[in-house]
Formats: C-alpha cells, sequence, structure tokens
C-alpha cells in the first residue's frame, strides 16, 4: 500500500510499473549525493516527469526528496565554505614552460557565503554577548568579593599585629630602639 496524495490522503495498491524500493533508493541516493534531480533520474533510468509526479503523489518518497536535497546542500554549503578558507589550486604555466602552483580564493564565494550566513552570525553573537554579559557581571562579583575577603583579612592582620606591640612608656624602646638626638 502507498499513501496517496489527493484532496484527501488514501491509501492504494502498489501498481507493477510503480517504483521498486530499490529504484526509489537509489535516485535519493543520487540526489543526496549530487544534489541534481537531472542526475538522479539519468543515473536511475527514470523520466525526470516521473520523479516529480512520484514526489507529488507519495507523501514518504516526498519526505525522502526533501531529506536528500538538505544533506546535499549541506555539503555542498560546507564545500564551499571550506573553498572560501583554504582556496583553490591553480597551476599557473609561465612562458618558459615550468609551472607554479598557488592557492586562489575567491572573493566573490566569500562575500556569498558572508551574506547567507549574516543572520545567523548576529543571532550567534546577540546570543553570546548576552551570554558573555552574564558571566562577566558573576566574574566580577566573585573578584569583588574576593578582594573584600582579602581586604577583610589584611585588616583584620593589622588590628592583631597593632594590639601585640608594646604600648608607649612601657620598656622606654617606644621609638623601635632609636635614641632621640640630644639624649
Amino acid at each position: 500500500m502507498t499513501l496517496v496524495a489527493a484532496a484527501r490522503p488514501q491509501l492504494k495498491k502498489k501498481a507493477k510499473r510503480d517504483w521498486s524500493k530499490a529504484k526509489a533508493e537509489r535516485f535519493l541516493s543520487v540526489l543526496a549525493a549530487s544534489c541534481n534531480v537531472s542526475e538522479a533520474c539519468r543515473r536511475s533510468k527514470v523520466p525526470m516527469t516521473v520523479a516529480y509526479r512520484r514526489r507529488k503523489m507519495d507523501a514518504g518518497f516526498r519526505a525522502g526528496w526533501l531529506q536528500a536535497i538538505a544533506e546535499a546542500y549541506s555539503r555542498l554549503e560546507l564545500m564551499l565554505l571550506e573553498r572560501a578558507f583554504n582556496g583553490t589550486e591553480k597551476i599557473v604555466r609561465r612562458r618558459d614552460g615550468s609551472e607554479e602552483r598557488m592557492r586562489e580564493y575567491s572573493d566573490r564565494l566569500a562575500l556569498v557565503l558572508l551574506k547567507m550566513h549574516r543572520e545567523t552570525a548576529i543571532e550567534a553573537e546577540q546570543e553570546a554577548e548576552s551570554e558573555d554579559a552574564d558571566e562577566i557581571r558573576e566574574r566580577l562579583v566573585r573578584k569583588l568579593q574576593r578582594m573584600k575577603q582579602r581586604d577583610e583579612e589584611q585588616e583584620a592582620r593589622r588590628a592583631q599585629l597593632r594590639s601585640d606591640a608594646p604600648r608607649d612608656g612601657g620598656d622606654g624602646e617606644s621609638d623601635g630602639g632609636r635614641a632621640a638626638p640630644g639624649a
């Protein structure tokens, strides 16, 4: 049985001319690898009109088609990002017959990728900024608490030293053991 898209979705028996499961899997795997419907039809030996009709009529196949396109698009995007970051190797042939290999970077590709990802980057930056602000605030509070505790400990040590120090007029060494001039 196959789920058929009509005015109201319905189940129908598969006809002999319907695609086999293997043929559908072959089509979808080629589509996922190439992101090209024409190539998937050619390698699956299926007319393009039949593929589009099946996509329209078969919800399961349509879901597989969408998933294959999404996979292919992700792979293509990663490939383009890699190419934008690392460039492509180009062989330059000189008049004397020698060759030089160099990396070529496409500014146009980089600009297109920047434009495509601008909104995502802005969202990520805003999210990171709000997280960063909270994290910074927490670190500052912890640092201020440590500073306060250190100041309190130092003040307690000073008070202890003051209480342990000899009082004036005790043993005659209130000036630290130095005699005053003329004494």
